[in-house]
């Protein structure tokens, strides 16, 4: 499987709110940083915890890809995110996938 085709399965996991297959594209070590490097979560304890949290806060929760670059192992999406009705921000997104799971994420928000 392909970086892209591991973030693929990862976003329509985030977008359908499911955390189990969601979790599953993420490494056990997995790295959440802002891209300054400031590290947000460890492990992927930390994000089932994170993510659970946020699909019960926001249950209309969805990411739209509005471009993708894609090289070697590392995939970058610019995404729209709509939280709530009315409540919507850009980010950008960067993947590094390793052995076919992510394995690092540096958000732009």
């Amino acid at each position: 499987m392909s970086p892209v085709d591991i973030v693929d399965i990862q976003v329509v996991a985030y977008n359908a709110q499911d955390l189990e297959t969601f979790c599953a594209c993420y490494t056990d070590d997995v790295v959440i940083a802002d891209l300054n490097g400031a590290v947000t979560q460890t492990g992927q304890s930390a994000l089932r915890e994170r993510y659970a949290v946020m699909f019960a806060q926001f249950p209309q929760n969805r990411a739209r890809i509005v471009k993708r670059i894609a090289v070697g192992d590392v995939v970058i999406d610019h995404e729209e995110v709509t939280r709530a009705p009315g409540q919507r921000f850009e980010a950008i997104a960067i993947y590094t996938v390793k052995q076919g799971r992510i394995a690092r994420v540096d958000f732009v928000k």
